[in-house]
């Protein structure tokens, strides 16, 4: 698949799970061979339905910049919502085999407000949240 196809394919599956939780849909996604390297997400494809399945009605993700290259596609992201102080900025990296999500490995943080920024500048998007 072309770089294009497969940034569409991850909006699509991470909207369709993490935003819809239309779980039937996602697997067509999601291999039922699935390798996850989270540290923060149990083995394969129900691991991470189950995480989602467990998260409140308030539980959200924002994607943003997205970049693909040969069969990876990096996100980074923001996942809101989930019962903790403070949103997570994630960057998401995916390994795509025919059109399917086979890989997943992450990189995350604590979104900081303005005032703990020592940049100045949000983590993610153009404005601070708090």
């Amino acid at each position: 698949m072309s770089a294009a196809k497969n940034k569409e394919l991850v909006l699509k599956a991470f909207d369709t799970l993490f935003n819809q939780r239309d779980y039937a849909a996602a697997e067509r996604f999601w291999s039922p061979h699935y390798i996850q390297h989270s540290a923060h997400i149990s083995p394969g494809r129900e691991g991470l339905f189950n995480l989602v399945k467990g998260m409140p009605p308030s539980f959200k993700y924002e994607p943003g910049l997205i970049v693909a290259e040969g069969d990876h596609v990096m996100i980074h992201g923001r996942f809101s919502g989930f019962g903790q102080p403070t949103a997570w900025i994630v960057v998401d990296i995916l390994r795509i085999v025919d059109g399917i999500l086979i890989e997943h490995w992450d990189v995350i943080e604590d979104e900081v407000s303005r005032e703990t920024s020592k940049s100045g500048l949000p983590m993610f998007g153009k404005k601070f949240t708090k």
